[in-house]
């Protein structure tokens, strides 16, 4: 199955993001319950942040992201990219 990766940054202050962190986690949670092998974290130097999951789709790809409470609540700007990987 492809595989997809939503890059993030935040757009809104830190208090008003951490308050959507517990819904994203689930979020996630059900992404790898319905079996998109989800993984999601931050970057370690600076604000922002990758979801990493198996879509069959594009369009998928589109629906899960557009599903997540950090976008549906207006927290982060992304970008959406299939990942083609070469070497495994």
């Amino acid at each position: 199955m492809p595989i997809f990766v939503k890059i993030e940054e935040g757009k809104v202050d830190k208090s008003t993001f951490d308050q959507y962190i517990p819904a994203h986690h689930a979020y996630v949670r059900e992404l790898i319950a319905k079996g998109h092998k989800a993984k999601t974290g931050y970057w370690a130097q600076f604000g922002g942040g990758m979801l990493l999951f198996e879509a069959a789709s594009m369009a998928e790809a589109q629906e899960i992201v557009a599903a997540d409470p950090l976008v549906k609540n207006g927290c982060v700007n992304y970008e959406l990219y299939e990942w083609k990987i070469v070497v495994e």
